[in-house]
C-alpha cells in the first residue's frame, strides 16, 4: 500500500459543514468568526444543541493558537476544553466568537473564547492546545 500524505484543506471541512467563518486574523493569537444557528442545530426544544457551539469555539480557539505561533508552521491540538453555556441560542441568530490566546510559549497556549448572539453573551469557552511543529 502507498501511504499519502495530505495536505490540510483550508478551510477544514468541519468550518464548511457547520458555515463557520473566519471575519478577522489580523492580530497574532486573536480571531473573530461568525457563524449563523442554522434549524439543523436545534435540539429538540428548539434552542441550539451546545456540541454545535463547542466546535465553533474550538474552531475560533484553534486558529487563534496557529496566528500566535506565526511565523512558525504548526499544527495545533485541542488538549482539553472547558465550555459555560450562559444563555440559549435560537434558530437564526448570528453568532460572533471572539477567541484570544491568554498566555503560552513554544509547546502550548493557553486560549479562552466568548460567544455572542445578537450582542448577547451566549457562552464562554477555555482551552489548552498543544502547539506541534510541521515537518
Amino acid at each position: 500500500m502507498i501511504e499519502q500524505k495530505l495536505s490540510p484543506q483550508v478551510p477544514p471541512s468541519c468550518d464548511l459543514t457547520l458555515g463557520m467563518v473566519c471575519v478577522d486574523k489580523e492580530i497574532p493569537g486573536k480571531t473573530v468568526w461568525k457563524m449563523l444557528a442554522d434549524e439543523r442545530f436545534m435540539n429538540p426544544v428548539g434552542i441550539m444543541q451546545g456540541g454545535f457551539i463547542c466546535a465553533f469555539a474550538d474552531s475560533a480557539m484553534g486558529a487563534a493558537s496557529i496566528t500566535y505561533a506565526y511565523p512558525r508552521k504548526i499544527k495545533s491540538a485541542n488538549a482539553e476544553m472547558k465550555v459555560s453555556f450562559l444563555a440559549p441560542v435560537t434558530a437564526g441568530s448570528e453568532l460572533i466568537c471572539t477567541a484570544s490566546v491568554i498566555s503560552g510559549g513554544k509547546r502550548v497556549a493557553f486560549v479562552e473564547a466568548e460567544i455572542n448572539s445578537n450582542g448577547k453573551l451566549v457562552a464562554k469557552a477555555s482551552s489548552t492546545y498543544m502547539l506541534i511543529d510541521r515537518s
